[in-house]
C-alpha cells in the first residue's frame, strides 16, 4: 500500500454531511461537511466533488469508499456501509489506541462507545428518545436567543456564572430562557447554563469510565464543553483531532482495510 493510494469515507447524519478522503498511510488530505439536504444521494455526491476538487482528484482514482450514517445506504458509489457505531470507534482508536470511552455528541443523537484495547467494541449506548443534550437543541435555543452558533464557545466563556437549566425539553428550555432574560440575567451566563445541561445529559446517558474521547460537530465548534465534561467527571477529557469528521474517517479507514483484503 503506497501514499499515493486513496480511499474515501461519506457520513451523512441527519445535520451535516461529511466526507473524508485518506491517502495509503491513513492521513487526511481532503474533506467537505456541509448541511444534510433533502436528497441524500444528492448531497453525498456533492460533497464528494468538492473534497475531490480540493485535492485534484477524480472520483476513479479513490480506490475504495465506504459510508456510515444516517444516510449510509443512499450512497450508491460506495463499495461498503459501516455503522456510525462502528466508525466513531475505527476513527477514535486510530488515534488513541488503547482502552477509552467515546462520547459522540450528534446532531440528532449521542453516543457512548466503549471499545477495549484492541478496537473492539465492548458496548455503547445511545439517546434518540429527545433532542435535549444534542446539537440540535443547541442550534434551536441559539436561535430563540438570536445568538450566532458559531458564537456560543466565545460567549459561555465570558459566562461570570452558569445559570442552571431544569428542563430535559427543548421545547420548555426556551421558556426557561426567556425567564431567565426577563429577570436580567446575562447572555453569557445563559449560554454557559445550557452547554452544561448538555453535558448534564452525557453525564445521566452512560457510566463514562477510564479514559473518556469526546468527538461530534457539537464539540469541535464548542471545545468549551469537553472542558465542563472533564469537571463533571474530576478527570481530563481527549477531544478527537478533526471531531466533526470522526464518522467519515472511520468509514475511509475501514474501506482502506477492506481494500486490503
Amino acid at each position: 500500500m503506497t501514499q499515493n493510494t486513496f480511499f474515501g469515507g461519506v457520513d451523512i447524519g441527519a445535520s451535516a454531511t461529511k466526507v473524508v478522503i485518506i491517502d495509503g498511510e491513513g492521513q487526511i488530505v481532503s474533506s467537505d461537511v456541509r448541511k444534510t439536504g433533502v436528497s441524500f444521494e444528492m448531497c453525498a455526491q456533492e460533497a464528494m466533488d468538492s473534497a475531490l476538487a480540493s485535492c485534484g482528484l477524480k472520483l476513479s482514482d479513490l480506490a475504495h469508499i465506504f459510508s456510515t450514517g444516517y444516510g449510509r445506504h443512499n450512497v450508491d458509489f460506495a463499495q461498503g456501509t459501516k455503522t456510525e457505531i462502528a466508525c466513531h470507534a475505527r476513527a477514535a482508536h486510530h488515534f488513541f489506541p488503547r482502552r477509552i470511552t467515546i462520547v459522540d455528541v450528534g446532531g440528532q443523537d449521542n453516543k457512548v462507545i466503549h471499545i477495549d484495547a484492541d478496537g473492539r467494541r465492548e458496548n455503547f449506548k445511545m439517546n434518540r428518545k429527545c433532542a435535549a443534550g444534542t446539537g440540535a437543541f443547541l442550534e434551536e435555543v441559539a436561535q430563540r436567543m438570536d445568538v450566532p452558533m458559531d458564537q456560543l464557545d466565545s460567549l459561555a466563556r465570558q459566562a461570570s456564572s452558569v445559570v442552571h437549566m431544569g428542563s430535559y425539553c427543548t421545547v420548555f428550555t426556551k421558556t426557561e430562557i426567556l425567564a431567565h432574560l426577563r429577570v436580567g440575567k446575562k447572555v453569557p451566563d445563559i449560554v454557559a447554563g445550557l452547554i452544561e445541561s448538555v453535558v448534564q445529559r452525557i453525564v445521566e446517558m452512560n457510566p463514562l469510565t477510564g479514559e473518556v474521547v469526546i468527538s461530534g460537530g457539537v464539540v469541535d465548534h464548542n471545545p468549551i464543553l469537553a472542558e465542563m465534561l472533564a469537571r463533571h467527571l474530576g478527570h481530563p477529557v481527549q477531544i478527537l483531532p478533526h471531531a466533526q469528521l470522526a464518522g467519515a474517517f472511520g468509514a475511509a479507514l475501514f474501506a482502506a482495510e477492506d481494500f486490503r483484503q
